[in-house]
């Protein structure tokens, strides 16, 4: 079987007779793993051109061995033709043709990016959050195919859709709150003011819809839905100021013929019945860590066949640190459990491939997945 047959066939009722093997959150594996993956300039990453990203994302695909591949926005035929990458010898630059403007640029470090915090206002009020979300784009939805922006993830169908399952990631409304109000302001607007938690979960949902009303278009055939820290708020807050609007993404991807996933990140102990009534065709967790404990054989347990379970490998304690033997015995260990979820299943991480994990170590573990789930 393919990739993308193996992952169509476990989101069927019938589950998948080979399970498949895919990598979370592969944007931050790229960044940290670049120079391992590839051999190319890091600013492809950056350039619009489309052959430019083409010749990067073959090189990653081709590289890994997983099942299924993140799915681009790319650039617009307009920037395409305004913007190329200038490499010089004091630096990188982004150019616009047609002004002139330079735009330097710089290397995303491993492990990302430490934002310092900022001193600007929160917001407070309904306008504050009316100016801080702006309604998303109200042109039609194929626009992002008429004005080239489709053009990436059409070249990159055509190559490799028959073969991986192409997908794309959405946060959930309340998760996208902290970009608003930060960890500390979520958790006392969720305390103190949740009528306006509300309504920029309303606002920040709008995006959302238009963004897998986008991948749909594009070519998408699955929808990742983070969810994180909202195990820190109570379960009433959760089914008050989570749970509609998660259900109403999930609602609108399933009418856009898609599959959703919804990754809960954090301990779901005191909210299963909630988690599970999400609806979404998938669900996903951490591993184990923090303090609490997620088995995956409890997970099976509680799903019952109902949806497809994904795996949560410990990322940094056995996919980085362990033996190889450890790790074939946890792969082991994960795929029987989702063979009792009627063969529903996707092996997976619990959380990003961390920084000191080589590229190596993360295709063992997907040719043990492919090895051990025939």
């Amino acid at each position: 079987m393919t990739g993308r047959e193996k992952m169509e066939a476990a989101f069927s009722a019938g589950g998948t007779p080979e399970i498949p093997a895919v990598v979370p959150y592969e944007d931050i594996f790229i960044r940290d793993h670049w120079d391992e993956l590839t051999d190319l300039p890091w600013w492809y990453r950056e350039a619009p051109d489309l052959e430019l990203q083409l010749a990067w994302q073959r090189k990653v695909i081709a590289e890994v061995g997983q099942d299924w591949f993140r799915l681009p926005k790319g650039s617009s035929r307009k920037e395409r033709e305004e913007i190329f990458i200038e490499e010089r010898p004091e630096g990188v630059y982004r150019v616009n043709r047609r002004t002139g403007e330079r735009e330097r640029l710089r290397r995303p470090p491993v492990g990302g990016e430490v934002i310092p915090g900022g001193s600007r206002p929160l917001p407070e009020d309904f306008e504050d959050v009316e100016d801080a979300i702006p309604p998303p784009d109200d042109s039609p939805p194929d626009s992002v195919l008429r004005d080239g922006r489709g053009d990436l993830a059409g070249r990159l169908l055509e190559e490799f859709g028959g073969t991986f399952l192409p997908y794309s990631p959405v946060d959930s409304p309340l998760w996208s709150c902290y970009s608003l109000w930060g960890f500390e302001g979520l958790m006392v607007m969720v305390g103190t003011k949740p009528e306006l938690v509300k309504f920029a979960c309303e606002r920040f949902l709008a995006h959302a819809v238009r963004s897998v009303r986008e991948w749909a278009l594009l070519g998408s055939r699955a929808v990742w839905i983070e969810e994180c820290m909202t195990d820190m708020i109570s379960p009433a807050a959760f089914r008050e100021l989570s749970l509609p609007y998660a259900r109403r993404l999930v609602d609108e991807i399933r009418d856009l013929g898609m599959k959703s996933i919804y990754y809960f990140c954090g301990n779901p102990f005191d909210r299963w019945d909630e988690v599970l009534s999400v609806g979404a065709d998938a669900l996903a967790f951490e591993e184990s860590k923090k303090g609490f404990r997620i088995d995956i054989e409890d997970v099976v347990e509680r799903v019952r066949g109902r949806f497809v379970v994904f795996g949560n490998l410990d990322a940094m304690g056995l996919l980085e640190r362990g033996s190889d033997a450890e790790l074939r015995q946890e792969i082991s260990r994960q795929i029987a459990a989702g063979r009792r979820n009627k063969g529903r299943f996707v092996m997976s991480l619990g959380s990003p491939v961390t920084p000191g994990t080589p590229v190596g170590r993360v295709k063992l573990y997907c040719e043990l997945v492919h090895e051990l789930g025939r």
